[in-house]
């Protein structure tokens, strides 16, 4: 599996024309990353990924792209909607274990939804790849009917939450049955994922450390407090509460 990610330099403020060396040219990086089998291993190049966090494979994506892998038996033949799925990495996972994926990110961020079709070609899937931005409204949401929603770090800008949590509920009342499963870096405990989940008629099914599934070769890669939860519509009283491996 192969994800690309582009990045470009530009010259510093204040300098002029004639003393700014010429921009160099636009560089690509590229990733692999290794699921199942005697070669799971991680080698990953971030040396030149600096200005757009939606083209960074950050660790909570190769975490949720993990939890994917492992549950593949889950998402064979199930319809996905990744949702600020830059550099994609667990949506062309479900994509190979035979999922019909549709990948998303800002409606008006056309370097990143191109930079999908890119990573999308790299890997030889056929995904559906659509600017979506979390709580507009545009006709394409509309016929968006998920078996499971994901995302990889979306919890990141407390600015986002109830627009990012609008339109998970949403197409969770879209399509009855379906979930929505999330990694996130546990920074200040799980009580805002709680309170987010109760305004907007979630309950959470599971809740796991990102860690307790990964393998060792690519857990000593990652760092961080890495959460796990998958998240429903609640029909009944929220109660969510860690759970262990047996759940795997």
């Amino acid at each position: 599996m192969e994800t690309a990610a582009s990045a470009s330099t530009s010259t510093p403020e204040g300098d002029s024309g004639q003393h700014a060396a010429a921009a160099p040219p636009r560089m690509t990086t590229v990733s692999k990353h290794y699921f199942g089998g005697a070669s799971s291993a991680h080698n990953h190049d971030l040396r030149n990924i600096e200005e757009d966090y939606g083209m960074f494979v950050w660790p909570c994506s190769v975490i949720l792209a993990e939890y994917v892998w492992q549950q593949r038996s889950r998402f064979t033949a199930s319809t996905v909607v990744e949702l600020g799925a830059g550099t994609s990495l667990p949506g062309l996972v479900a994509a190979k274990v035979g999922a019909d994926v549709t990948l998303t990110d800002i409606a008006h961020n056309t370097e990143v939804l191109n930079n999908i079709r890119q990573v999308c070609g790299l890997n030889n899937v056929n995904c559906t790849v659509l600017g979506l931005t979390w709580g507009e409204w545009d006709e394409p949401t509309f016929d968006l009917h998920p078996d499971v929603i994901l995302g990889a770090d979306v919890l990141y800008d407390s600015a986002k939450f109830d627009d990012l949590f609008a339109t998970v509920s949403f197409l969770l009342e879209n399509s009855p049955g379906a979930m929505f499963i999330t990694t996130y870096h546990n920074r200040s405990g799980h009580h805002l994922i709680e309170f987010l989940m109760v305004k907007w008629g979630l309950k959470c099914l599971k809740l796991l450390d990102g860690f307790s599934f990964l393998p060792s070769c690519k857990a000593a890669s990652l760092q961080g407090n890495i959460q796990l939860v998958e998240i429903a519509l609640d029909k009944e009283k929220p109660n969510c509460s860690s759970a262990d491996e047996n759940n795997l």
